[in-house]
């Protein structure tokens, strides 16, 4: 059965807080799942994340975990020492994720964020076949551990590796492990992608998660993505994943400035209402 899920980025100017507050109250806000930083997470005690967890447990709240690898930990990177060192990071998102009982890693897993192609380089060949490489490492390892990779589809103003569906059936097909899957996000389609429901029945069963917002990041519902095609196409492959709006609003903080808010795009918002509204929609909507 699908679930909606959110991003605790929403709330906040930066991405290393406190998750506790948002885990305490999304699920009333009408969501089953909150996504948060891997990049924290890893920075947390066992015991920090234990207690994480049982939080969410308590609340009757899944998990996932997003993650944009910074240049340092470039996976795909073309020096060995800095793809050891990503590869070595993401082990230690994989144990945290095990630790707290497994479930999904997804976003710039395979690259780092936001990047653009080496100047010099005349094809990004050498680039995705060290990505694919360090996927096709991770992939067993995240298996041991009741973890599953997710690769995020992004537009080519944020990275250059896997841009739209086409790619993105390619990549998975050559890392070629069930533990590594794929993950669209409207936003990004919205700008790669010329059909929404051609690229969801593309890449079919690869598609594990679905991040959900509007062309300008607003909060589903709000805008002009074409939501009845992509819920006919999410039904046509059968989709039973996480959905997770990752909506981004509000200018200021390294949020804000990583993102491209530069304005608040909405005027004195009620966080938690436009969110809750947004959960009843997806509802109502896409599931």
């Amino acid at each position: 059965m699908r679930k909606v899920g959110i991003y605790y980025a929403f709330w906040t100017h930066e991405w290393d807080v406190d998750f506790a507050p948002f885990i305490k109250k999304v699920k009333k806000l009408g969501f089953d799942q909150l996504e948060l930083n891997c990049g924290t997470l890893v920075d947390m005690s066992k015991e920090q994340q234990q207690a994480l967890k049982q939080m969410a447990d308590d609340e009757g709240l899944i998990l996932s975990y997003g993650i944009g690898l910074k240049k340092e930990y470039d996976v795909s990177s073309l020096d060995e020492s800095v793809r050891q060192k990503g590869l070595s990071f993401m082990k230690k998102a994989i144990d945290a994720v095990g630790l707290m009982g497994g479930g999904m890693i997804g976003g710039t897993i395979h690259g780092y964020w936001p990047a653009s192609m080496p100047s010099g380089l005349d094809s990004k060949q050498p680039i995705w076949d060290q990505s694919v490489k360090s996927l096709q490492e991770l992939a067993p390892y995240a298996k041991e551990r009741n973890v599953w990779l997710n690769v995020e589809v992004l537009n080519r103003f944020e990275q250059f590796i896997v841009n739209d569906s086409v790619e993105a059936l390619k990549f998975i097909k050559e890392v070629n492990h069930p533990h590594c899957n794929i993950l669209l996000d409207t936003f990004h389609m919205n700008i790669e992608e010329d059909s929404f429901g051609d690229a969801i029945r593309r890449i079919g069963p690869y598609l594990k998660a679905f991040h959900l917002g509007e062309t300008n990041r607003k909060l589903p519902g709000t805008g002009r993505m074409p939501w009845k095609e992509i819920k006919q196409a999410l039904d046509d492959i059968n989709f039973d994943g996480p959905m997770v709006m990752e909506p981004f609003i509000m200018k200021g903080g390294q949020v804000g400035r990583d993102i491209g808010v530069w304005r608040d795009i909405v005027e004195d918002p009620d966080l938690d209402a436009l969110a809750a509204a947004s959960a009843t929609f997806v509802r109502e909507n896409l599931f």
